[in-house]
């Protein structure tokens, strides 16, 4: 595995670069580049055995590069360090709503992970993948009919948010119906202000004061199945206590449930563990996480003397984020004296919204001249028609031309599935890189599929 500490830092006059140490004990969260990456001969970064300024010439830029040996490492260490750790039953759900499509989803199911979805796409998504009813989490807060009648049809497990959709499934279910209910459980954390889904002030989740009512409304309706509970507290979460807290909040609600006569055996505590996206940034391993939800689950079960339920948790940053890195071409620039120079790159909001939506910051590389010091300071701005589109600002790196690979890192996680057709650019590609081999997992978008379902009235013809 590669080190993603900094040669020197980042202000050094120097650009990053990685260091091979054989036995490196971070988890690919705790890395800036996938855990293949490498400098090759020709002073290039290598991701997956393949060298990204080749990648681009043969497939276009903007490009997502997926490294499809982190993202099997990523779900082996969740997968591994909780079967080892909580002495219960336990499943890991990826969080799909942080990179949805077809090969993503069949390799995580191929490790043994089951999915979380949250909407009717993404269930049809990870069905047509060939995922399993029963290894399949429908969450959302504002459920349609339609996709409530899908995921029944699909034998998925039903995470129920409102009393919408409760009373709707009451109505529409016919035989026996697997839910969980959301419920929000009251603790903070210490991340961006629109991630935050743990404290009351939330759009997600039944309000814990309403539990005893809607537990009632279950017990008179035996249709619903209700198998668990569901809590999550926010993403890019580095702090280990707010889990331990959310164990001590949720097995009260196992409890409940048994005096209303309906025993509960899962509890899914989320996911939300952070990865690194910049030098500074230092978020727990996934093994630190692992082992702090396990032992607050099993230690809130022996103080309240409940029974060991089935442990399910989902991340989905923290599988995906570092697993990818997105190549571009660097085109025009701008100086203006004494304030900051621009250099532009033909992507920018549409491939990577979380910068003007999150104020999120990333790290980059000049990916076809790696050993090139930093000797400028400069802000990565997008193509788009749009002020605000800045990728990064006051990116250090080494004097660049146009023509040059531009590779901004850990971008695995809410990049494609944000992405949107801003100013009609058309959606990048994707692929997956192992062993020296490149496969398309997502075709590059072309100016027809941008037209695709446009409508023209026969009077405007």
């Amino acid at each position: 595995m590669l080190s993603t500490h900094p040669v020197e830092t980042q202000n050094s006059g120097r650009q990053y670069l990685p260091q091979t140490h054989s036995n490196s004990t971070l988890s690919p969260n705790q890395e800036l580049l996938p855990i293949t990456a490498k400098i090759n001969q020709r002073d290039r970064l290598e991701i997956g055995g393949c060298d990204v300024a080749e990648l681009v010439e043969k497939f276009g830029s903007p490009l997502y590069v997926v490294d499809e040996a982190t993202l099997r490492t990523t779900c082996r260490q969740y997968r591994d360090t909780l079967n080892r750790c909580y002495p219960g039953q336990s499943q890991v759900l990826y969080a799909s709503k942080a990179w949805n499509c077809l090969a993503i989803a069949a390799i995580v199911h191929s490790e043994g992970l089951g999915i979380d979805v949250v909407s009717g796409g993404e269930l049809y998504t990870a069905v047509q993948a060939g995922i399993p009813g029963d290894k399949i989490y429908l969450h959302g807060n504002n459920k349609s009919v339609e996709e409530l009648e899908l995921a029944i049809a699909s034998s998925c497990t039903i995470v129920v948010d409102n009393w919408l959709e409760l009373k709707n499934l009451a109505e529409i279910v016919n035989s026996s119906q697997r839910i969980m209910l959301r419920f929000t459980p009251g603790i903070e954390c210490h991340t961006h202000e629109y991630i935050r889904t743990g404290h009351l002030d939330s759009k997600f989740g039944f309000d814990p004061h309403q539990l005893d009512e809607v537990l009632e409304f279950i017990s008179q309706h035996p249709v619903l199945e209700l198998i668990g509970f569901h809590a999550h507290i926010g993403s890019q979460i580095f702090e280990l206590q707010p889990h331990q807290d959310l164990a001590g909040v949720v097995v009260q609600w196992l409890g409940k449930a048994a005096a209303k006569g309906l025993p509960v055996r899962e509890l899914n505590i989320g996911g939300g563990l952070g990865i690194r996206y910049t030098e500074s940034d230092d978020p727990p391993s996934i093994a630190e996480w692992v082992q702090n939800v396990s032992q607050a689950i099993v230690n809130a079960c022996t103080i309240q003397h409940q029974p060991l339920p089935k442990l399910l948790c989902e991340p989905g940053r923290s599988l995906i984020g570092t697993a990818c890195i997105t190549a571009y071409t660097i085109g025009s620039s701008k100086t203006i004296p004494e304030i900051r120079t621009y250099i532009a790159v033909d992507g920018g909001m549409s491939d990577n919204p979380r910068p003007i939506t999150y104020q999120s910051i990333y790290r980059a590389v000049v990916a076809n001249r790696m050993s090139a010091p930093a000797t400028e300071t400069v802000t990565v701005a997008g193509k788009h028609c749009e002020s605000g589109d800045v990728l990064i600002k006051n990116a250090q790196l080494p004097k660049t031309v146009p023509g040059d690979i531009l590779a901004v890192l850990a971008t695995g996680a809410y990049n494609y599935s944000m992405a949107s057709n801003y100013n009609r650019l058309p959606k990048p590609a994707a692929v997956l890189v192992q062993d020296g081999e490149a496969n398309l997992i997502l075709q590059r978008e072309t100016y027809q599929d941008l037209i695709r379902q446009d409508c023209l009235p026969e009077r405007l013809r």
